[in-house]
């Protein structure tokens, strides 16, 4: 009896240390990724054969976290998620990936290194989904690490306004790893900054993210009795997370972040609106659109709104290769139905010998899984951004949902998902949510037992 009770309890003792180590893991990716590039590119230029290898730190996290979640929960995983529509539609979505990227295309690397970039944010998004289904407490301490994220990339934002513009060239920074700043059409005035993030770009998408959360944290405690320090760094994600989206230059970030923020305030508030915040929106809005008239033939609106300043822009404007791009990427599209295949667009076609880039979302899907990997694509998307609009009374889903639409539209000019901050991130805080309504594919309370 005393062995079997010995036994017993060493199982369980094993099974704890497995759970600790798994929700370490995934909480130390949540952390680390807003940090990322800044680590990698210090570390690549002071060991110069790890800098490839050092950008792969979170992939190995995720493939070792897999690994014990298999040996953790076993069989129960077949039982539990056999018809998890999220699970089977991710399952084949990658299984798509790795089966296109057999033939190499454009070279070993280049397909590796697409596999890591197309499935990171899904595995990421898999592996909490199923974790916190067994283990809910970890879905608050994953949104409490990445409320220190935010606060970790919004703090750097503030200070680079005091710090010399080119600082980062102090970690590493250059044209051959990450621009410690860029310029809004070649003009100094106008200085687009990185934060911790890989440029201003996917800083303009983080802070769709920040700006969305904060609203919807607004929206439903409003009339809730909170702690000073959740409302404290409320208002500061909101006021930062906009001043991000802002000197990131980026006109569809900007755009999406008020646009997700207005749209997490009308499905906030619903009907339960007062008419007289419907006519000061409107007023804004009106205002905003007559403020760009009267400025229109000014420096800022031809360099920062459009684009087009013949002074200091180059002679080919972002608007020209954002059209080529979607003209390319569509003609491609409809010629190869099955993909020219993984590791072909992007900056993994870099490491091969026909670099291509497709400043879209689904085109670059398109291009490399074809017409049914962009199916299963906006399948995955489809469910999710469901899920998160079921649970919106919840202004963490509520945020998420609003966000998810902003990084959507984002995604048509953009690839938007590629970048690695953004991805994760997103992804795996609506893996915590979507974790606790599906239920074997049905609707419902999650199963939450850890025997």
């Amino acid at each position: 009896m005393h062995r079997v009770k010995r036994k017993i309890t060493q199982k369980l003792n094993f099974q704890a240390r497995l759970e600790q180590i798994i929700s370490g893991l995934l909480a130390i990716i949540m952390l680390l990724i807003v940090v990322h590039a800044p680590l990698s590119v210090f570390v690549g230029s002071k060991i110069a054969p790890l800098a490839l290898g050092i950008k792969a730190w979170k992939e190995i996290a995720m493939a070792i976290v897999a690994l014990l979640i298999v040996l953790r929960y076993g069989r129960r995983l077949v039982r539990d998620f056999r018809r998890d529509p999220l699970v089977i539609l991710c399952g084949l979505y990658a299984l798509l990936h790795v089966v296109l990227a057999l033939p190499a295309a454009n070279g070993a690397v280049a397909a590796i290194a697409g596999l890591m970039i197309d499935l990171r944010y899904i595995a990421y998004f898999v592996l909490v989904y199923v974790f916190t289904r067994y283990q809910s407490q970890f879905r608050s301490r994953l949104w409490r690490l990445a409320a220190i994220g935010a606060v970790i990339v919004l703090g750097f934002l503030l200070l680079q306004f005091v710090l010399p513009v080119d600082f980062l060239k102090h970690l590493g920074y250059s044209e051959t790893t990450i621009a410690p700043y860029m310029l809004v059409d070649m003009n100094p005035a106008f200085v687009r900054y990185n934060s911790t993030l890989r440029g201003p770009n996917p800083l303009g998408a983080y802070a769709i993210i920040v700006v969305s959360i904060a609203t919807a944290w607004w929206i439903v405690n409003l009339r809730k009795k909170r702690g000073k320090r959740q409302t404290v760094l409320a208002a500061f994600c909101l006021v930062a997370g906009l001043i991000a989206a802002w000197v990131s230059y980026s006109r569809s970030a900007l755009a999406a972040a008020i646009g997700s923020a207005g749209l997490a305030l009308a499905a906030g508030f619903g009907g339960k609106m007062p008419r007289r915040a419907w006519w000061i929106l409107a007023g804004i809005l009106a205002a905003s659109a007559a403020g760009l008239y009267l400025v229109r033939d000014t420096e800022f609106f031809h360099t920062v709104v459009i684009h087009d300043n013949l002074t200091t822009g180059a002679a080919t404007t972002s608007n020209d290769n954002h059209a080529r791009s979607l003209a390319d990427g569509a003609a491609l599209m409809l010629q190869q139905p099955f993909g020219a295949g993984v590791g072909t667009t992007g900056s993994p076609a870099a490491y091969g010998s026909a670099p291509n880039i497709v400043e879209n979302q689904y085109l670059m899907v398109a291009h490399e899984v074809g017409w049914l990997g962009l199916g299963l694509f906006m399948a995955i998307c489809g469910l999710v951004l469901a899920a998160l609009r079921r649970q919106r009374a919840d202004w963490r889903a509520l945020g998420l949902w609003a966000s998810g639409i902003g990084l959507a539209l984002v995604g048509v000019l953009l690839p938007v998902w590629a970048d690695d901050t953004v991805s994760l991130v997103w992804w795996g805080l609506a893996a915590t949510i979507c974790s606790e309504i599906y239920n074997g594919g049905k609707n419902g309370k999650s199963n939450e037992k850890t025997a």
